[in-house]
Parts: C-alpha cells; structure tokens; sequence
C-alpha cells in the first residue's frame, strides 16, 4: 500500500546532493516545518528523467522557490551516480537531489517498482508529492510508461489550483 494524502512522510536516513556537495541526511529533517515538493524518477540518466522529468523542475525552480516551496529529486540511485547527474544537469543550489541506493525510503512510501524486465532492479514509481510539515497533502503518481502529473508545470498548476 502506498503512501496517501494526509499521512506523515517516513523518516528514513538518506543521502542529499546539493552543490556537489553529498551529505547524509534524514527525511523527516528534510521535510520538517516547510512546504516542499517531492518528485521520483526510475533513475539518473535514463532517457525522460534527463530530457524531460529534472530538466523541467530545473526550469522551473524559481517559480517554486519564489513560493516558498522546496524541491527534492528522488531516485534510487547511489549518492556518486547522483553526484554526477546533478553536475551533468546543471541543478541549482537548493534544488537537492536524494539518493536512495538501498531504496529504504521509496519502499517506505511504497512506490516501489521492480524496473528487472529493463536491467534496473528496484527503483521508484514516477510521481510527485506536496508535503506540508513532513504530511502529504498531493501525491500523483504516473500510470507506467507515462509522463504528466509529476512534470513540473502539472504540480505547479495543482498547486495553484
């Protein structure tokens, strides 16, 4: 059963990129006291995740910042993979990238899926959350194959909605 509106996010120790810099870190420090955005991809440098999925919340991170909101890019990727990944597409400071690299956190949320059919393992469901003070208050989550309600411009509008 996956994670739904209303319920607290797990705190699960994690790693944070940002800045170059990778940083241990705990989810339930991350999300505390602030509005943020949570978005997964299947994984760093596959083809929608670089061309479409991160470069779109890079794009469009100001329009969040400005919001007060901030923006975290999960995979279930080792920290170096999402070291180079952030480098590769130029992320903005603030704009923190989570490796998830034993996939605790995703399997937490239950938006696991098993990626072996394509020679991936475990990694993360495609979606997008909002999270007030560590609690979902939005979860989309893609139907497989799909990319729309976790973009950046479809949260921004639910947000305003």
């Amino acid at each position: 059963m996956s994670i739904q509106t209303g319920q607290p996010l797990p705190d699960i120790e994690i790693k944070s990129i940002d800045e170059g810099r990778i940083e241990p870190a705990r989810t339930g420090a991350l999300f505390a006291g602030r509005k943020a955005v949570l978005f997964a991809v299947p994984g760093a440098f596959t083809p929608t995740c670089s061309e479409k999925h991160l470069p779109g919340y890079v794009q469009h991170y100001e329009a969040f910042r400005t919001r007060g909101i901030a923006v975290y890019c999960l995979a279930v990727n080792d920290a170096y993979v999402m070291q180079a990944w952030a480098s590769a597409q130029q992320v903005p400071a603030g704009l923190l990238l989570l490796a998830d690299g034993n996939a605790g956190f995703t399997r937490a949320l239950g938006l696991e899926r098993d990626g072996s059919a394509y020679g991936m393992g475990l990694r993360a469901r495609r979606f997008a959350l909002y999270a007030e003070d560590g609690v979902v208050r939005q979860l989309h989550v893609e139907a497989p194959g799909e990319f729309r309600v976790s973009a950046a411009e479809a949260m921004l509008a639910a947000l305003a909605g």
